[in-house]
């Protein structure tokens, strides 16, 4: 460990974190296993997916910049996650050196919030497509849908780099086990023992905008969807344009109802650790798995 002396107090960094994961939980080993399947299947379809809107000139169209965007984000995501987890626990080398788990948390948080933040893109091109259809081709460009997706990325690598860099104000001079499958930011900071505060601040402020923001706003956008849809006077048309918003309404439950149920039951019972682990990880595990075969099965255009 690392110690600076001063008349107060004295300044401790773990020279490594040891990951706990699962407690006590048998033949825990298979759910590794199985982790390193949805991986596979996750790399495959997101490449699948990104090699059919590359080579296929009819997608190279604003929308389909967004959703190649979110299958790169599903691939960059579950690789920054999914093999650490498996080395970490089904190969037992749980501790992670103090400056690599806080890239590890870097990485995975700022994947997961591209994720979420392509999915708010996708929920206000379907807003326009459908509520101002006449001025769609005018609003949502390749060079609007591009710049969208920069400033995603500023904003994403400018938070987290915050996010993450305010851990190294706190002393931790308790205990260096992490009660987490990964260097996760609320385990992390709980083991400080000087003022962790403003972290907490930051964290709650992360779920408020980056869980919560983007779930108020994809709800009232599709309110107003719904709104217009009863506008269009013919049944068939009304369907039809319905049909363009079924895979990204699947793609947003699939990620946000399961994190939004358990930080919700969390708040009010004790959740077990081990039901916890497996929650948030299959949470953060299968979207990315199942947005390409969602979106290779339910929209057309990419059928064809």
């Amino acid at each position: 460990m690392q110690s600076n002396s001063s008349a107060n107090e004295t300044f401790v960094r773990p020279a490594t974190f040891f990951l706990n994961g699962f407690s006590n939980m048998p033949h825990a080993k298979y759910y590794y296993v199985f982790l390193y399947f949805v991986y596979a299947v996750t790399v495959l379809g997101n490449s699948f997916i990104m090699c059919v809107i590359y080579l296929a000139r009819r997608l190279h169209t604003a929308k389909y910049i967004a959703v190649f965007h979110l299958a790169l984000s599903d691939l960059c995501g579950s690789s920054a996650l999914i093999p650490k987890l498996i080395d970490t626990f089904l190969f037992e080398h749980q501790e992670i050196s103090y400056e690599a788990c806080l890239a590890y948390m870097f990485f995975v948080y700022h994947f997961m919030n591209l994720q979420s933040l392509t999915l708010l893109a996708l929920a206000y091109d379907r807003l326009v497509a459908i509520c101002f259809p006449l001025k769609y081709h005018a609003v949502i460009t390749k060079t609007s849908m591009s710049l969208i997706i920069g400033g995603m990325w500023i904003f994403s690598v400018t938070f987290f780099a915050v996010l993450v860099g305010l851990v190294n104000r706190l002393s931790f001079c308790r205990t260096n086990v992490v009660d987490s499958y990964f260097c996760d930011h609320g385990p992390v900071i709980s083991l400080s023992c000087n003022s962790n505060f403003i972290n907490y601040l930051l964290a709650y402020i992360c779920i408020g905008l980056l869980i919560c923001m983007p779930v108020i706003l994809v709800t009232l956008t599709y309110c107003c969807i719904g709104l217009a849809l009863l506008k269009i006077a013919h049944g068939a048309d009304r369907i039809k344009a319905m049909k363009t918003c079924t895979s990204h309404l699947m793609l947003v439950a699939i990620l946000y109802l399961p994190i939004l149920s358990v930080n919700v039951k969390s708040t009010s019972t004790s959740i077990d650790p081990n039901s916890r682990i497996i929650n948030n990880s299959l949470t953060q595990l299968i979207p990315p798995m199942l947005n390409p075969i969602i979106y290779t099965l339910k929209t057309e255009e990419v059928m064809q």
